[in-house]
């Protein structure tokens, strides 16, 4: 039974310190597929935005901010722009 409650609380342990990496995994993938056009029409640097997103990987304080907030403020820019609303 100890054994069991161990392999349940690694298993927590590992999915709850795995979420920063999938949520910088998952903004450098939408940074990357994103057209380098729509970056320009919205006035933003991909390659700035990668490279801070993989910075922010390397240090788990910086993926914790960095990639939020390409998700929540950055990447509905660009995609107003992919889709045409420029303003």
């Amino acid at each position: 039974m100890d054994l069991l409650l161990d392999v349940a609380r690694a298993t927590v342990l590992v999915v709850i310190a795995s979420i920063p990496l999938a949520i910088s995994g998952w903004a450098f993938l939408d940074a990357a597929r994103r057209p380098a056009w729509a970056w320009s029409l919205a006035g933003r640097n991909r390659v700035g935005w990668l490279v801070a997103i993989l910075f922010g990987v390397a240090v788990l304080v910086g993926g914790l901010i960095v990639s939020p907030w390409y998700l929540w403020r950055i990447r509905p820019e660009i995609a107003a722009a992919e889709e045409g609303r420029v303003g």
